[in-house]
């Protein structure tokens, strides 16, 4: 079984690899492929490491995981990026993001056809939201797996990576000097 993370890794943080692992560990899955979208939604004109730079430092993490893997798409939705696969890991703060209609033109009916479409789901809490609960507050019936996650990993963000925080980064990502 073969499951999809997409993210802009931007920069890749020990929640990234660990969600990744729990998929793994947790949910029979046999290969997670780390998904990087060449124009991903919602993160136009931001400034930084570019897609190839962040893939390349991907990677190195991977070369050390042999169940990990790399790939750079055209495709933007979730639901796009996910074709193929057997599951879509992401956390709980993205999975708000897929359900909000917003995303879908503000239709509930593209957003519900788009969700039909996904493969198993296999989402990890994030800052307090459970999976479930995000799903019912959007009015989705999805089927959703919990990743158990260590609770503190819901202070470790990409966000607050790039805001100082270089201890969240993985040290692949330190070591490129992209974020530092």
């Amino acid at each position: 079984m073969i499951a999809v993370y997409p993210g802009s890794f931007d920069p890749p943080t020990s929640a990234h690899v660990t969600l990744a692992r729990a998929a793994v560990e947790q949910a029979g899955i046999t290969r997670v492929d780390l998904v990087l979208s060449r124009r991903p939604l919602g993160k136009e004109g931001r400034s930084g490491p570019t897609v190839e730079q962040r893939a390349e430092v991907l990677l190195r993490v991977a070369a050390a995981l042999p169940w990990l893997r790399v790939q750079v798409v055209d495709a933007r939705l979730i639901v796009d990026i996910a074709q193929g696969y057997d599951a879509v890991v992401m956390g709980a703060d993205k999975w708000a993001q897929v359900v909000d209609p917003a995303w879908y033109g503000g239709s509930t009916t593209a957003r519900d056809a788009a969700l039909g479409r996904l493969p198993r789901l296999l989402v990890a809490p994030r800052a307090g939201e459970h999976p479930s609960v995000v799903a019912a507050a959007a009015g989705v019936t999805a089927a959703v797996t919990a990743l158990d996650v260590p609770p503190d990993l819901a202070d470790v963000s990409s966000t607050r990576a790039r805001a100082g925080h270089h201890h969240l980064m993985l040290p692949e990502a330190v070591a490129s000097g992209l974020w530092t």
